[in-house]
């Protein structure tokens, strides 16, 4: 029994070591990070000043290399918008191709044909393919005969004068057709008015 005392004794002055232990080493600790405090306090005003200069420093590297980041995106972005540009047109090329095609073996065989009307049917159909295509690309020609006169899809080059009074303002002849891409003119209508 008396060991068993002493070993629950003993036990006891070693949890009691341990906890002391522990809290000494809190303790340490707690010390320790006080006196880093109290030296990031305690800096001389040139420790101060080259503390700030490094970030300074530091700061004006990040600004080149996102001045010189943003600078490489910019020459991309020119880039690939001049590529646009540049190929922008095969699509609308490529569909032309065709008709190209048909335009030169019409006139491949023009000399052999006696008929005349024949050679205008062709071409009637051609020019119907043609007007096709760019309508499937967007392109629209313009209905402006009978239309009141309107400066943001007409160009007046003729006035016609005598009309009656419902004719006035109104557009009377196309000399050259007007034509939209995608609802944006491309080509004003020259057009006569009445007067």
């Amino acid at each position: 029994m008396d060991k068993e005392i002493k070993n629950e004794e003993v036990n006891e002055e070693t949890v009691n070591e341990n906890v002391e232990e522990q809290e000494t080493a809190a303790e340490e600790q707690t010390d320790a990070a006080d006196t880093q405090k109290e030296e990031k306090k305690e800096l001389t005003p040139e420790e101060k000043i080259a503390e700030l200069e490094k970030q300074v420093e530091d700061l004006k590297n990040q600004q080149l290399y996102k001045v010189a980041e943003f600078d490489n995106f910019r020459k991309r972005v020119m880039q690939e918008k001049a590529d646009l540009i540049k190929n922008g047109g095969a699509k609308v090329i490529t569909t032309l191709l065709p008709i190209i095609d048909d335009l030169e073996r019409a006139q491949q065989n023009m000399d052999n044909y006696e008929d005349v009307e024949a050679v205008k049917e062709g071409l009637n159909l051609i020019i119907d393919k043609f007007f096709k295509l760019l309508a499937q690309e967007g392109l629209k020609k313009m209905d402006v005969v009978g239309q009141p006169f309107d400066s943001d899809l007409h160009e007046a080059i003729a006035m016609v004068p005598g009309q009656p009074d419902e004719q006035k303002g109104k557009v009377m002849d196309c000399l050259t057709a007007g034509y939209t891409l995608n609802d944006k003119v491309i080509r004003y209508a020259k057009v006569a008015v009445a007067e």
